[in-house]
Parts: C-alpha cells; sequence; structure tokens
C-alpha cells in the first residue's frame, strides 16, 4: 500500500508544480506560498476534526512535538525556496534539481536513521543526483 500513497503522492507534487507555477506569475512568490500553506492548513485540520483525530493530540509526546516542529521549519524553508525557484526559473529544470533531496534524504536515513542501503539503492541514488547535475549546468 506505501507504493500507491508514494505514487499519488509524486502525482500530486507534479501538479502542486505546474499549478504553483501559473499562480506565482503576477505575486511574491512568499505570498504565494503564504497562501499555499494556508490551505493546505485548512485540508488537513478539516481531515483531522472530520476524521475524530483531535482527540489524539493529548498523546503528543515533547519529543513528537519537537520534531514535527522542526520539519515543519523545514517543510517551510523548502517552499519558500522552491517557490522562488519556480518563479524565476523553468519547472521543468527547477523540479529535477530539488528533487536532489530525494538523494539527500537517502544519505541522512544511512546516517541518522541507520537504515540499510543496498546495491539497488545506491545505485538510484547516483542516477538520481546525476540527472539532477546535468540540469543544472
Amino acid at each position: 500500500m506505501w507504493k500507491i500513497y508514494a505514487l499519488l503522492s509524486a502525482f500530486f507534487a507534479a501538479l502542486t508544480a505546474i499549478f504553483a507555477k501559473v499562480g506565482v506569475r503576477d505575486i511574491n512568490s512568499d505570498l504565494a506560498t503564504a497562501i499555499r500553506t494556508t490551505v493546505i492548513l485548512m485540508l488537513t485540520w478539516g481531515i483531522v476534526i472530520f476524521g475524530s483525530h483531535i482527540n489524539e493530540m493529548k498523546d503528543v509526546s515533547r519529543n513528537t512535538w519537537f520534531f514535527l516542529i522542526i520539519s515543519g521549519l523545514s517543510t517551510g524553508l523548502s517552499w519558500l525556496f522552491y517557490f522562488k525557484a519556480i518563479q524565476l526559473g523553468n519547472v521543468s529544470r527547477v523540479a529535477p534539481i530539488d528533487k536532489l533531496s530525494v538523494v539527500i534524504t537517502m544519505l541522512l536515513a544511512f546516517l541518522f536513521l541507520h537504515e540499510q542501503p543496498s546495491i539497488k539503492v545506491i545505485l538510484g541514488a547516483l542516477l538520481i543526483a546525476v540527472g539532477s547535475i546535468f540540469m543544472i549546468i
């Protein structure tokens, strides 16, 4: 099931890039990011409230709060830089470079989460890195 969710994530991320490029055409990229984030905020809180998950907030540990907060800060910075990049550049070139995040995520997962890299994963990461770097030059 996780593969289906991952493919859906990739599909909606692709739509995000296309819609965002059109959306930042005539406004400041930071304002565009704020509008987008507000929509995401309403959508996700709606899902939590209508899914009856709001009561689970009392069970969230301090450690979990900390890591979710710094994850949110990282996401916000990523979106701000991404929107600025697609405002100034072509989505077809920005998106592949942005996908270097996949390679960086893998490296961090190996270092900090002690995930074991396989030959297939390493080869895939190298191909992504080469493709992304090729888009820069």
